[in-house]
């Protein structure tokens, strides 16, 4: 069963340009050491940030809050598995969120998909409950 849907699109050069205005004060708020590892490792730092940035934006919205009650930025977090495929992993308030939607006798599944083509970076975010066996 679904339980939240929620998309995002991201400006990358608005991205960059707050990257080049605020620096580690925007990426310390915003984005956990994993996700700064991983976006200063790559060719297009500021899309890979973009990226996480419509990522979470995208959570809080399939999580039926946006950005407000409680939710940090770093209460969601993007990881990518060895295959390359990103993963949202959540905590904090986002967590506590997540578990008060899932119904009894299921677990929730966080699904991620991240696209980029300059300007834009998009994010798509599915929730699922799936029953336990």
């Amino acid at each position: 069963m679904i339980l939240g849907v929620g998309t995002d699109l991201a400006n990358i050069d608005r991205i960059a340009a707050t990257l080049a205005r605020f620096g580690d004060r925007f990426r310390n708020r915003v984005f956990t050491p994993t996700e700064q590892r991983k976006a200063e490792r790559r060719k297009d730092v500021a899309g890979t940030y973009a990226k996480r940035w419509a990522a979470k934006e995208a959570c809080s919205k399939a999580l039926g809050t946006g950005l407000r009650m409680g939710i940090s930025w770093k209460d969601m977090a993007v990881s990518n598995l060895p295959t390359g495929q990103p993963v949202m992993e959540l905590s904090g308030w986002a967590k506590e969120r997540l578990d008060a939607i899932t119904p009894p006798g299921h677990s929730a599944v966080v699904h991620v998909t991240l696209t980029d083509d300059h300007p834009w970076a998009q994010a798509f975010v599915v929730i699922e409950a799936r029953p336990l066996p």
